[in-house]
């Protein structure tokens, strides 16, 4: 989406971005410009015209929450895409590490030592797909917080009661999807009706301007306005990225996030530590593109991660087969393998040579400091 379609979308709903200068105009754009959906555009909006923030201080602070629950995925790409962009409008950008969350969800079998081992793996993780930025609490700077930190505050259980007031099991059940699970499968679990609630306080308890968020985590969001909109408190603008299908999903996407790119699959998902030769084999054989249709995970891939990243797809075919060529757009990147100018399996190696180039870092700083992945590899294989 560019400036002038962003202004055209968001203009009735948020009437103030005509009081916002070209250079404030171009701020918001960086911020929402790539992302899934936006809701709640008018809290930024104010933020920036304002020269506020809602701590006060003019700084707009940026939230996602992960739960600390094994080795990165490609999805973990294209957040970190997103907060770059967030870096660069001079926002501060906080990762939760929600290992509390993550005990209540039952990962590690429960053990928190390996959860928290986890989340630091995921720390030094995001410093290398951001490219190591400058840390702190002020504008363009990262942060990393852990919710085993915030818990400790009285305030905190505080605001999760009254986050719980007033919401039916029902209605937390619906949001179930946030955890990875069904409406039906916690029932004999009262700490699962926590999370929400808990996900709902730590947007409020940190003074969040901004929760970003894949796609399946909008329930969640929409649950935290709620709760602002009864108690009179500050609605965070949301904004969701895309969710990356399996590498085997087809046809069209559901609702249900059935489709979702999972690492209980390892053949359907792609891992930030996927070498290069690994990465062109399981794309060869697993990832699915069938010229005639639209869906093509390949299509999200290349949308997503390579094109945002480089402004390009390189292809580079064995020489007996074709010459090597560019493409800059997705479009003509659909229509050349509709076409059958561009072979569907050079098309998956060109999207897989991109990826790759795009996890170089993440690469070279856990072969510079392997301990700690090595780790992981341990406890996941404990599993």
């Amino acid at each position: 989406m560019d400036i002038e379609q962003m202004m055209i979308q968001y203009q009735e709903k948020c009437p103030r971005l005509a009081e916002l200068s070209g250079e404030q105009i171009s701020r918001v754009h960086k911020i929402i410009g790539s992302v899934e959906e936006t809701v709640g555009l008018d809290h930024l909006v104010d933020c920036i015209a304002d020269n506020t923030s809602t701590a006060g201080d003019g700084i707009i602070r940026c939230y996602v929450g992960f739960e600390p629950s094994g080795k990165a995925h490609i999805g973990w790409k294209v957040l970190s895409l997103q907060l770059k962009r967030m870096l660069d409008a001079d926002v501060n950008v906080l990762i939760f590490l929600a290992d509390w969350h993550a005990w209540i969800n039952d990962k590690f079998n429960g053990n928190m030592a390996d959860i928290q081992l986890t989340a630091n793996y995921m720390e030094e993780t995001f410093r290398a797909l951001l490219d190591y930025p400058p840390e702190g609490d002020g504008p363009g700077e990262l942060r990393f917080s852990w919710a085993s930190t915030l818990m400790d505050s009285g305030d905190y259980w505080a605001r999760v009661l009254r986050c719980s007031k007033g919401a039916t099991l029902a209605m937390v059940r619906k949001t179930f999807t946030i955890m990875g699970r069904d409406e039906v499968s916690s029932d004999h679990d009262l700490s699962k009706f926590f999370y929400p609630a808990m996900q709902a306080s730590d947007i409020f308890e940190l003074e969040i301007d901004i929760a970003i968020g894949g796609m399946d985590q909008r329930k969640a969001h929409m649950f935290m306005r709620d709760v602002a909109s009864k108690y009179g408190w500050k609605k965070a603008t949301c904004i969701h990225t895309p969710i990356i299908s399996s590498l085997k999903s087809s046809g069209s996407r559901m609702e249900s996030f059935d489709h979702k790119m999972s690492k209980s699959d390892p053949n359907g998902a792609i891992l930030i530590h996927d070498n290069a030769k690994s990465l062109r084999k399981k794309m060869q054989k697993h990832a699915y593109l069938n010229p005639d249709d639209e869906n093509s995970p390949i299509y999200e891939l290349a949308e997503h991660i390579v094109l945002p990243e480089f402004g390009e797809i390189l292809v580079t075919p064995n020489p007996k087969f074709g010459q090597p060529s560019t493409w800059r757009t997705l479009e003509e990147f659909k229509s050349a393998v509709k076409s059958g100018e561009l072979h569907p399996l050079d098309a998956k190696l060109g999207v897989a040579d991109g990826i790759s180039r795009g996890l170089s870092t993440v690469a070279k700083h856990f072969a510079e400091k392997p301990d700690l992945l090595e780790r992981v590899n341990e406890i996941i294989q404990r599993k």
